[in-house]
């Protein structure tokens, strides 16, 4: 061949196909007129050379077409099969409509959990250079991650050398004074190069200055985004004027920008700098911050811990009564964000992906149905001269056409997936979330549609080209796809159908797993009663309140209004909320027993005399703590029975004298009673020793109020809210619920929830898919088959075998589904394990109650063509072959 002349027509057809036309033509006859020349010369006439040559060179059209084939993309052909392809659709309405829905459910359920992991896990964290980003803390016996003491912070940053910087946060909260009343805000206390680390600016103002955190500093505040136009309207001027916040006045110097979101301390609305210590803070041994640090240029995880744990271990030499066995914790900054929920939205992926498969299953058995009815037409095809290739190209455009429609249903799903998905997020948690306003259709998830379109319409193409384009065309022709389509049917659509039962029964037994998990984690023990509990939170204004015996006559005031009220049985207080974590801890020991320096730590909770009666808790031995218990008496403490079992085995634990580590006198209180176990951490904790204070002799500004009615909880709420401030105006009321409502709406119950809803969904639509795939193989071979089955019944069968001859088909599919599909969850459960609570991923009930509920769907949905096939009358059936 002449390359340079092969380069030069490929070049030709893509610039300009008249003049590759008219080339080929030419060369064509120039051809012709050769070999008519030839055979004239070897004595052949005119007429009968220019015969022998048309002879020799065949058809000319078919010549020039192969030519158009082998030397250019064939635009004119594609747009024949695009067209082609869209009167196969519109001709069968009803089919085209299905496989698309199928697979818009599959690509648009797949398409938006894809949303959500790519938001979470691929998209870097919304900081300058994210990957130096380190969360640092501390680590104690009890906690591998534990908050940091504002001294060990001040020791870490002057000593070590692996970070650039390393500022911390805390929790806080502020009572907003305005023209409107008074009303709680979420804030944080922040040290001065906190917002340099994260490497945020602020969209109006600025940020705080090195130094604006010592002692002594004006008091200024940072407002965000929401906070700016929520309370302050958005006005452009607000940097530099005065908002008056728990009775003091905070200048303004800046506000964030929209996008900033800080997930640690979600909700966050205003942003203050340290300043003066509290008077825990003053202390080595109070851990009440956490730390965000950003390593140097080259310096990697691992030298940096262990730079920070060599300072820890200096630290424990220089101060052993506080910080004895305190080490240190550093990981990346966004595995503190996400890590809890990563292996939720891998497990939900994986769902999806599965239920993606089951779509394409079903839509691929489809489309081989489709290509048996088809046989004839492409052996007609093949017969007029259209090649294997041809008639593949003609099904890939089939498949892309098909899987395009889909997508592009599919993305309307996704789009509406994704905003049903992040409106029902609670805010609490969505604030801890806040990769949840970047989730969209993005050049992630596009590309990541794109990908699975593909994959699809590779599926859906390859399935009848595999089928038809290679064919007999006399096998065709012959059949006309009758009889051969029921041997192929009952082989690979069969084979599909196993398939799709087997994943149905992977979500099925996932699903199922999950609910338990789910009721065994709300209904694990918790120690107290929870129905009809109303729960307001509140902040008293410390320069209203600012001494303990003020605060002390405030509570008590508004207990007893509170008690008076109509249907309320008995009210009480806490610093702590039960079922909520395992912190506001307290290091104890023990008068009288041998001390070595080691951190006993247990929860504290301080509470009003009938706090515990209101929860109906269980007084096991000893008295509760009661009014007398306040001022200037000996301290007294009650504690949970895990207490009492750990450090007093054996004894009676009552009289006993519990201080801090030092037995400083002020810190000695004397237990008086034993308390059977309330559930002070998350739902899927474990219960801590517990000790209960009396708040009355050391009353705190942040108190949980409870109240036990005996109406419905809910309905009280508002009352209480109108009570407090009737008693205060100045007081700040939130967090009104009942306390099965906090209780469901805690992280854990709100993960397994989600985790259980979605899977659910998935392996409903799922079993749904695979039931339907069934139906349609047993009905196709039933339809097949008629003719056997009229020649069963004329020769003396009985409907009841005819029955029998249906129902075992779809029996031994059904059990060859249940069968792999059983044994691959048993595996894919053990990936999950990390979500489930008091249940086993070979749990025999789960296993035996999917099996039943896949059986009876099946069974149910054989059954129509099974009747189908027993009322077949054998006289029509003979006659209609």
């Amino acid at each position: 061949m002449n390359l340079p002349g092969h380069l030069f027509r490929k070049l030709a057809i893509l610039i300009g196909r008249g003049r590759f036309r008219t080339e080929l033509d030419e060369e064509m006859a120039f051809h012709r007129e050769q070999a008519e020349r030839e055979l004239m010369a070897g004595g052949m006439s005119r007429e009968s050379a220019r015969y022998a040559s048309a002879r020799r060179f065949g058809n000319a059209t078919r010549i020039r077409e192969r030519s158009h084939e082998i030397v250019g993309f064939p635009a004119e052909t594609v747009l024949q099969d695009v067209r082609f392809a869209l009167r196969q659709m519109t001709r069968n309405p009803g089919y085209a409509m299905l496989a698309v829905l199928i697979l818009a459910i599959g690509m648009g359920v797949s398409v938006a959990i894809f949303g959500f992991v790519d938001a979470a896990l691929i998209e870097p964290l919304p900081y300058a250079q994210p990957g130096r980003l380190v969360a640092v803390d501390e680590s104690g016996e009890a906690f591998p991650r534990s908050n940091l003491s504002l001294l060990d912070y001040k020791d870490w940053k002057r000593l070590n050398k692996s970070l650039g910087s390393l500022d911390v946060y805390t929790g806080m909260g502020y009572l907003l004074h305005s023209s409107s009343g008074t009303e709680p805000v979420p804030a944080a206390r922040v040290s001065d190069g906190f917002f340099d680390t994260l490497g945020v600016h602020a969209m109006l103002g600025r940020t705080f200055l090195a130094g604006e955190d010592q002692p002594g500093r004006a008091k200024i505040v940072v407002l965000a985004y929401g906070a700016w136009l929520k309370r302050f309207g958005g006005r452009r001027d607000i940097v530099g004027r005065s908002v008056n916040l728990s009775g003091e006045d905070y200048t303004i110097v800046g506000v964030l920008p929209r996008e900033f979101a800080f997930a640690p301390r979600g909700g966050t609305e205003v942003w203050a700098p340290l300043l003066d210590p509290t008077p825990c803070e003053k202390r080595r041994s109070c851990h009440n911050l956490d730390g965000v640090g950003r390593l140097r240029e080259g310096v990697t995880e691992q030298s940096a811990l262990a730079d920070l744990k060599g300072i820890a271990a200096q630290l424990e030499i220089q101060y052993p009564d506080s910080n004895r066995h305190q080490g240190a914790s550093l990981i990346p900054l966004s595995e503190l964000i996400v890590g809890n929920i990563r292996p939720v939205l891998l497990i939900l992926l994986c769902g999806a992906g599965l239920l993606l498969i089951i779509a394409c299953i079903n839509v691929a058995s489809l489309l081989l149905v489709r290509s048996e009815a088809r046989r004839r037409e492409v052996a007609v095809r093949g017969a007029l001269g259209a090649t294997p290739a041809r008639l593949a190209r003609q099904f890939v455009t089939e498949g892309l056409l098909l899987a395009a429609s889909g997508c592009a249903a599919g993305a309307l799903v996704a789009v509406w997936l994704m905003s049903l998905l992040t409106r029902v997020v609670p805010k609490d948690m969505a604030d801890a979330l806040p990769f949840l306003a970047t989730v969209a259709l993005n050049a992630h998830t596009v590309s990541f549609a794109a990908a699975i379109t593909l994959l699809a319409a590779l599926l859906l193409a390859a399935t009848p080209t595999l089928r038809l384009s290679f064919q007999p065309i006399r096998e065709g022709l012959g059949e006309g796809g009758r009889s051969m389509a029921g041997r192929v049917w009952r082989r690979l659509g069969a084979n599909l159908v196993v398939v799709e039962l087997a994943v149905a029964v992977v979500l099925l037994v996932g699903a199922g797993l999950l609910g338990q998990s789910l009721f065994r984690l709300l209904h694990v023990e918790i120690g107290f009663d929870p129905n009809h509990l109303a729960i307001v939170q509140m902040m008293a204004p410390d320069n209203a309140y600012p001494r303990d015996e003020q605060r002390v006559a405030l509570y008590r005031e508004i207990l007893r209004r509170v008690s008076a009220l109509p249907g309320v049985q008995s009210a009480g207080m806490t610093t702590t909320l039960p079922v909520n974590c395992n912190c506001n801890t307290d290091w104890i020991r023990i008068v009288g027993k041998p001390f070595h320096g080691e951190h006993n730590e247990v929860d504290e909770r301080d509470v009003t005399p009938k706090y515990l009666s209101t929860l109906k808790a269980t007084l096991v031995r000893g008295r509760a703590i009661t009014e007398d218990d306040a001022g200037d008496k000996p301290k007294v403490i009650v504690i949970n029975q895990t207490l009492a079992s750990k450090y007093f085995p054996g004894e009676d634990p009552i009289g006993k004298i519990i201080g801090n580590g030092a037995l400083d006198p002020k810190s000695m209180r004397q237990i008086v009673g034993v308390v059977r176990d309330i559930r002070e951490s998350a739902l899927d904790g474990d219960v801590w020793p517990t000790e209960y204070q009396a708040l009355y002799q050391g009353p705190d500004s942040f108190i949980a109020l409870l109240v036990r009615t005996s109406q419905d909880e809910a309905a009280m709420l508002p009352v209480l809210v109108r009570t407090l401030h009737e008693i205060d105006p100045n007081l700040g009321a939130y967090g009104e619920e009942t306390m099965n409502q906090a209780i469901g709406d805690t992280q854990a119950a709100l993960m397994h929830r989600f985790s259980t809803w979605l899977v659910a969904g998935f392996a409903g639509i799922a079993l749904v898919l695979g039931v339907v795939g069934l139906y349609g193989v047993v009905a196709f071979s039933v339809g097949q088959r008629t003719r056997e089955i009229g020649v069963r019944m004329a020769l003396g069968a009985r409907r009841g075998a005819v029955y029998g001859l249906v129902m075992r088909q779809a029996g031994w599919l059904t059990a060859a589904g249940l069968a792999i599909g059983l044994a691959c969850s048993i595996g894919t459960s053990l990936l999950i394990r990390s979500l489930l609570f008091g249940v086993t991923a070979w749990d025999i009930p789960t296993l035996a109650g999917v099996a039943l509920v896949l059986a009876t769907a099946a069974i149910a949905a054989s059954f129509v063509p099974a009747h189908r096939a027993a009322s077949v009358n054998p006289t029509d059936a003979l006659r209609a072959e």
